[in-house]
């Protein structure tokens, strides 16, 4: 097995923290550093952020696409968000306690659906069924 050198705390946070809101920095990072894509960030008290999961609580789809489509893992709440009722229904087919899932910030599974708009509607009825 190779030993590879940590990315940079610092980087990890920024791109984390941008993953928020500016698509051109979380692009600008990633090409300079293609190993954030899989970080995360500890904000403090185990709150666990990775990028998908700050675009997925903020709404940005633009965002989520983007890092999906570099091979981000999506998860269940980014699913929400992006209205991929399919994944969000079988996940809790087999797991039903994670209806009431928190993410980053404490920020429920509902909210990142209501996040997601017109797109994430479906998945959104279903989650208050």
């Amino acid at each position: 097995m190779e030993n590879k050198t940590a990315i940079n705390p610092e980087l990890v946070q920024q791109f984390v923290g941008n993953a928020h809101g500016d698509l051109d920095r979380v692009r600008e990072l990633l090409e300079a550093e293609p190993g954030l894509l899989h970080a995360a960030w500890d904000w403090g008290g185990g709150d666990w952020e990775t990028a998908l999961g700050a675009a997925a609580h903020m709404g940005r789809k633009d965002i989520a696409l983007y890092l999906l489509e570099k091979g981000a893992r999506i998860d269940l709440f980014a699913a929400a968000m992006l209205g991929k009722l399919d994944l969000v229904r079988a996940i809790l087919n087999e797991n039903p306690a994670l209806k009431q899932a928190r993410g980053p910030h404490g920020i429920p599974l509902l909210n990142h659906a209501e996040a997601g708009g017109a797109e994430a509607a479906e998945v959104l009825a279903f989650l208050r069924e």
